[in-house]
């Protein structure tokens, strides 16, 4: 049974102006699945109803064995607890150490003693290479570590389903070669199921087992990264292959260039 099912799902902030329109997948327990597009295609807005932040206003989104529309306050939380999530650029609390950020959800949701939750901490931290960076400070981490604390505060509940938006966004060639290992090995160490909004196509295809590509609100190409890389799909070929002119065109809409020449 999939762990996440999305079965003809439209939403749209405004019902004039759909942002998905009639989305469908199904993402196999264990698997990274990369859901990847042009800035504005409606990822973040996918990954939204995923977690259950909005509820389709057609269709039907079924996460962890549960219909998210079916499910109360109470419910919703409970399924959440069962989520990590690594959002843009971290966002950890400024105001807390980097210990206090990956004991947050612990103790939030548990009431483990002391020396417990000390150990838990210390795995996760040890599990991102950053154990002796547990006393400091977000404003002490370059971006690569902060990230790589957030994902630490991501897994601390061991999650079953694990969401990333643009997880490689601002990250240096080292950090972004760190965070792809991660994230791989950490979903098949934990036996989680991992999904990654993304536009940084080449990089995530290294790294997904399966992609979702969207455009304008809708999946048109879905496949094993080969398929990706090959598509005949003739905006997934430009996107993947970073070509300046296509479907999405290098000149935005004007008059003939001659016509300009001569009102000038």
């Amino acid at each position: 049974m999939p762990i996440v099912e999305i079965k003809n799902v439209s939403f749209g902030y405004d019902p004039a102006r759909p942002v998905l329109r009639d989305i469908n997948l199904a993402i196999a327990p264990g698997a990274v699945v990369g859901i990847m597009g042009q800035s504005g295609c409606g990822k973040t807005t996918l990954l939204r109803i995923i977690m259950g932040a909005y509820l389709p206003s057609r269709g039907e989104a079924h996460v962890l064995g549960r219909a998210t529309s079916s499910l109360d306050t109470a419910a919703l939380y409970e399924m959440r607890r069962r989520m990590g999530m690594l959002f843009q650029f971290g966002a950890l609390f400024t105001d807390m150490s980097v210990y206090e950020n990956v004991a947050f959800p612990l103790r939030e949701h548990c009431r483990l003693p002391g020396s417990l939750e000390h150990d838990l901490v210390m795995l996760k931290l040890q599990a991102v290479g950053l154990r002796g960076a547990a006393h400091l400070m977000p404003t002490e981490l370059s971006g690569g570590m902060a990230r790589r604390v957030a994902l630490a505060r991501s897994i601390a509940l061991d999650p079953q389903l694990i969401l990333y938006d643009e997880p490689f966004t601002g990250l240096d060639p080292i950090s972004f070669g760190v965070i792809v290992r991660l994230i791989r090995s950490l979903n098949d160490l934990l036996g989680a199921t991992s999904i990654i909004v993304t536009h940084d196509v080449q990089e995530a295809l290294d790294v997904v087992d399966y992609v979702y590509f969207m455009a304008g609100g809708r999946v048109i190409a879905e496949g094993r990264p080969d398929d990706i890389r090959s598509s005949p799909e003739p905006f997934v070929n430009q996107f993947v292959n970073g070509r300046p002119d296509g479907p999405v065109p290098f000149h935005y809409t004007a008059p003939a260039y001659a016509a300009d020449l001569e009102l000038a």
